[in-house]
């Protein structure tokens, strides 16, 4: 089982929360990964930046930390899982944000954990695991 590390261990990191590459290091030898929706969820904020010189500098610290792990597309098979856990949770009233059902998908196809930093949304979708980094 790999880890898909969620947008808020992310923020979290680049606010020296935590060290990120302390706590990936000790996972056990299994990937860890970043999910594509992730990677936009960080990029947002440097975009709307208005000052060129501010926005060049915080997209380059976002790019770094992406680029310090693998990043997984969000494919078709993930789009099955994400229909069927969506409908799921309609059918019982619980919302979960866009965003954390596209990244729990993709944890569910590639039978993956999520790391996360904010424990609201993903604890309220079966057949994830859930560690709080």
């Amino acid at each position: 089982m790999g880890t898909l590390i969620d947008t808020s261990v992310l923020v979290a990191a680049q606010r020296d929360q935590i060290d990120l590459s302390r706590v990936a290091a000790s996972q056990p030898a299994e990937p860890v990964a970043i999910p594509a929706i992730c990677a936009a969820e960080l990029l947002h904020g440097p975009y709307r930046l208005r000052h060129a010189v501010a926005r060049s500098r915080a997209e380059q610290r976002v790019e770094q930390l992406i680029a310090s792990f693998p990043v997984i597309a969000f494919d078709l098979d993930m789009a099955r899982v994400h229909a069927q856990l969506g409908a799921e949770l309609a059918e019982k009233g619980t919302l979960v944000g866009t965003h954390d059902l596209l990244i729990a998908a993709t944890a569910v196809w590639l039978d993956y954990r999520i790391a996360t930093h904010d424990l609201r949304s993903f604890p309220k979708i079966r057949g994830l695991d859930v560690v709080k980094w």
